[in-house]
């Protein structure tokens, strides 16, 4: 996920995102409310006056009564969002030990790396400029990483350029211009919970997590939600609160590519794997903002111990409220599937249904939850096609690339991963994460796998 550096520091630019929240999660909006939101919309960007009734508008939002005719039951706390789960099946395959584990942990941090990396040059990208470009370079479906080495006529109608890198990456992050994983905010997060686990244990909190981000990661290297809990955690607005408070982003899906880790150490527990992907989740989203993360973290604890994928998305759908949207639509998803819907009509309707030029449904949770859980179902347990579903399906390329996978190199093993995607990443990771820099990826899977074998703790 991309942001300009202040922009999610400005209320003014919330508003508009805030109305739309409300409306998904079943606010019934008054005369009075929607007054205020018209009066915003008028109002020139950059107007001190217009920035202070943003606020105020943020403020009246969240006292807004829900419509009774909602239908949807969605908690935000874990004993609420327990009590909502529907029946979940126990894994009973034999959990991975020794080596076979390190493999496995291997293979997620490594598939993680190659489907963020494969994502990352056409983030922001729409479906059809990316579809264009992959016709054009004879790379469609994906058999290789995106290339800025093409010819000129076709790089410039779409848009290829080596100028513009994010996180501090010199150039964009085309396979050519890449000589290791390079900085992202999806890795960042892998990585820092990595430490969060090694500093405080299997019992860390949310707070644990809020000093862990306030202490490792620089503000400007978070966005959208993130970046509004970092705001509310440095005025001393603490987790819960810090996700709710003037948050027009909280359910979208930072928190989603934060869990993996929480699944990685949590091999066949996706209960417990889940758990620790709330107390993450909870400091800076709310509803299915904290589900993905739940869903997320619970798949790869049963990635570990299954290779049945549909097996693997229910039992993240059994760590979530049935009745929330999230899980409505990851069941919708896996209907096409047994219906036999095809791999392109199942991407033609989510794209039907949710907008990837408006930017509240390009970074929801649940648009793109179903690309991964669709990129999933019809990767059929292979690398490439997985992560190249996942990218090819526009939305947010990176992180859907990235989750998918995690999955399925957890479910494989570094030793079955393809190693043209592999070896482009030559074991090394760079990290904004204070601490880290340039790190061996076989290293942060021997730290996960000695967390795994304890425990967590």
């Amino acid at each position: 996920m991309k942001a300009s550096a202040y922009h999610y520091l400005q209320y003014e630019g919330h508003f508009a995102i805030e109305r739309q929240q409300g409306i998904d999660e079943g606010r019934a909006l008054s005369e009075a409310i929607e007054a205020h939101y018209g009066r915003l919309a008028a109002m020139t960007p950059g107007d001190p006056e217009r920035e202070a009734l943003a606020a105020e508008y943020l403020d009246e939002m969240r006292n807004m009564p829900m419509r009774p005719d909602y239908p949807f039951a969605e908690p935000s706390d874990l004993a609420g969002i327990r009590a909502e789960r529907p029946p979940a099946a126990k894994l009973a395959a034999p959990l991975p030990a020794g080596p076979a584990l390190e493999d496995k942990l291997y293979g997620a941090w490594l598939g993680r790396s190659a489907g963020c990396l494969l994502g990352q040059p056409i983030e922001g990208w729409r479906r059809e400029r990316i579809a264009g470009l992959l016709g054009e370079t004879d790379n469609y479906p994906i058999r290789r990483y995106l290339s800025s080495a093409i010819d000129r006529g076709i790089a410039d109608k779409y848009g290829v350029k080596d100028e513009g890198g994010s996180y501090g990456n010199p150039c964009v992050s085309w396979i050519n211009n890449v000589r290791h994983m390079v900085e992202d905010d999806d890795m960042n997060y892998t990585i820092i919970a990595l430490a969060v686990l090694e500093k405080y244990g299997e019992s860390f909190t949310p707070d644990d997590v809020a000093e862990a981000w306030l202490t490792w990661l620089p503000a400007l290297r978070t966005c959208t939600a993130e970046r509004i809990a970092y705001r509310n955690l440095m005025n001393g607005i603490d987790p819960p609160r810090s996700a709710g408070y003037r948050n027009a982003y909280r359910e979208w899906i930072g928190a989603q590519i934060r869990a993996d880790f929480y699944g990685y150490i949590n091999p066949g527990d996706a209960e417990l794997a889940a758990e620790m992907a709330w107390r993450d989740a909870s400091i800076s989203h709310e509803k299915n903002g904290i589900y993905g993360a739940m869903w997320v973290a619970a798949m790869l604890a049963a990635a570990a111990v299954t290779n049945d994928m549909e097996e693997v998305i229910l039992a993240g759908l059994g760590q979530i409220p049935a009745a929330s949207r999230l899980s409505a639509e990851i069941r919708t998803v896996l209907h096409w599937r047994r219906e036999e819907v095809v791999h392109e009509e199942a991407i033609d309707r989510i794209h039907r249904k949710y907008d990837e030029g408006d930017p509240h449904h390009w970074c929801h949770t649940i648009s793109n939850a179903m690309i991964v859980a669709v990129s999933l179902l019809y990767g059929g347990g292979d690398l490439e096609r997985t992560i190249g579903m996942a990218a090819a399906a526009g939305f947010d390329t990176d992180c859907n690339a990235a989750t998918s996978g995690s999955v399925v190199g957890m479910q494989l093993g570094a030793e079955a991963l393809p190693e043209a995607w592999v070896q482009p990443l030559n074991d090394l990771i760079l990290s904004g994460v204070d601490g880290f820099g340039l790190t061996p990826i076989s290293q942060l899977a021997k730290r996960t796998c000695e967390l795994a074998a304890r425990g967590g703790a």
